[in-house]
């Protein structure tokens, strides 16, 4: 009973806690809030959520109920969730059919590996074509590579385990021939032809927003360079160009990340432009367009569709908005038509 009570008491402290949080979320949106020592960040949230009911939460699903919050606070999680619980259909429904039962039940995925197996969630698949690869990157630092030869497959993997971070995007680099990931705070270059167990490559940082995802530029004008774009939770899109040069010129006296060479993030050019007002979900290049793309959960700039020239200037660039903003967004060349959704 004691026990009981305590719970009770815990669970009104984090109910209290969710809701000043989006308060403070809503408020931001609309320009009317101002810093101050009551201010709920990640690390406060953490922290108290932890004091509250000690052991019985795991650091992830903390994580990811309070990216679920900020990321849309008028769609308020249930409290079980941060204890990794999800709730099936209310008793006294009907049975729903085999083909509406996906829409209907929401659980953890588990993925296995043989490296590693874990609980863990796919944060990026890339096919490479022209290649015959496949680049996967999972949230908590397993990165594989699948390649097809002679109707066989073989898989490179190594698990970028040195970043208490975790992975939010992945791509591939088509002149250099590396893996591009990025977590909240770094961006890695992994070089999978690499014999190296332990994974061979760069790593660059810090980057002071965290970084949500990351997309390639291609373009088959320079053999010896490549482009990305990525986008971060202050609404910040940026443009990277990694030479081959880079790698010789730009490594930072800190040393190593185990086999990955540490370059400043300072050292490079690195072009941004705030598109949106909210976090970044997707950014993506269309050759046919010749244009990229940026979506955001921002209500006024939802989605941007401009030239990467934009991202280096001040000109106005083309945007629309959506109600509550786009999550995703992909383009038909075939239908000539760009698909979002929200």
């Amino acid at each position: 009973a004691l026990e009981s009570i305590d719970f009770k008491n815990a669970l009104e402290q984090f109910q209290n806690l969710v809701e000043k949080m989006i308060i403070q979320k809503t408020k931001e949106s609309s320009g009317l809030y101002t810093k101050d020592d009551d201010e709920i960040d990640y690390e406060k949230f953490f922290k108290t959520t932890r004091t509250l009911f000690g052991s019985a939460v795991k650091d992830q699903y903390i994580q990811a109920f309070f990216r679920k919050i900020i990321s849309n606070p008028n769609e308020r999680p249930e409290w079980l969730e941060v204890f990794g619980c999800f709730s099936r259909e209310s008793v006294g429904m009907p049975s729903p059919s085999k083909e509406s039962m996906v829409l209907l039940v929401s659980e953890k995925q588990q993925i296995t590996h043989s490296v590693v197996k874990r609980k863990d969630v796919i944060k990026g698949i890339v096919k490479v074509p022209l290649l015959h690869l496949t680049v996967t990157a999972s949230q908590k630092g397993l990165i594989t590579v699948f390649s097809k030869k002679r109707k066989s497959f073989f898989s490179y993997s190594f698990y970028f385990h040195q970043d208490t971070t975790w992975i939010t995007g992945c791509d591939f680099l088509p002149n250099l021939k590396y893996v591009v990931a990025v977590t909240e705070s770094t961006i890695i270059l992994w070089d999978y032809k690499s014999k190296e167990s332990e994974g061979n490559g760069f790593v660059i940082k810090p980057m002071k927003n965290c970084l949500l995802c990351v997309s390639t530029v291609t373009m088959a004008d320079n053999l010896a360079r490549d482009t990305i774009l990525m986008g971060d939770d202050k609404g910040y899109v940026y443009l990277l160009t990694i030479t081959s040069d880079d790698f010789i010129m730009k490594q930072s006296k800190a040393g190593k990340v185990s086999q990955f060479k540490v370059m400043d993030a300072e050292s490079f050019d690195m072009p941004k432009r705030k598109l949106h007002d909210d976090w970044v979900g997707k950014v993506k290049y269309f050759p046919a367009l010749k244009r990229f793309g940026s979506c955001s959960t921002d209500s006024i700039n939802s989605f941007v569709l401009d030239d990467i020239k934009r991202l280096e200037d001040h000109l106005p660039v083309k945007e629309f908005s959506v109600p509550k903003g786009v999550n995703a967004f992909t383009y038909c060349g075939k239908a000539k038509v760009i698909v979002t959704g929200g």
